[in-house]
């Protein structure tokens, strides 16, 4: 006899938070750990993001507000108190290859980049450099888990999901570039 048993699914608060670069979409769990941010106008990617992340037990969200232990820490950020972030609580799906990506984008300083290759060996994974670039471009918790601070081999400005012109000024605004 075969029996599926249903997962109750996650649910998280979904709020909003403007920023100097467009209104911030993030998702919070019962213990105001950030589960997803993204950009308002990137909402399509963050749900397809959490979909994945999910898996099948799958997610509800609910309006509401962000809690004040992560809205005050980004709101700082955002005025010029570049580590009032570091401590934020996270959590996240994905591999575990994903995971050691995002960690070791944690520990990169704000004002400093690395390149793919960089973050590869770091993770003591040299040759990883496109699957390093996968995973960051898989990260539910920009900003906060800061891929921004990932750019090219040639220190060019690649890709960023919510689009470069925001990584231009949240590298300015860290003041690495």
């Amino acid at each position: 006899m075969l029996s599926l048993v249903m997962a109750t699914p996650d649910t998280f608060v979904k709020s909003r938070l403007p920023t100097p670069i467009g209104t911030m979409l993030l998702l919070t769990d019962e213990r105001e750990r950030l589960r997803a941010l993204d950009w308002e106008d990137h909402e399509a990617r963050m749900l397809r993001l959490l979909r994945a992340h999910s898996g099948l037990r799958g997610v509800v969200l609910v309006d509401g507000e962000t809690p004040l232990s992560v809205r005050r820490p980004l709101e700082a950020y955002f005025a010029g108190e570049l580590g009032a972030i570091e401590s934020l609580s996270v959590e996240t799906g994905g591999t575990e290859f994903q995971r050691a990506v995002w960690a070791a984008l944690r520990a990169i300083p704000a004002g400093e980049t690395l390149s793919y290759g960089q973050l590869a060996a770091r993770i003591a994974r040299p040759s990883a450099g496109r699957a390093v670039g996968a995973a960051n471009g898989a990260n539910p918790v920009g900003v906060v888990v800061p891929c921004h601070r990932v750019i090219g081999a040639d220190a060019s400005l690649t890709g960023y999901a919510g689009g470069i012109e925001r990584k231009r000024w949240l590298l300015s605004h860290e003041g690495a570039i």
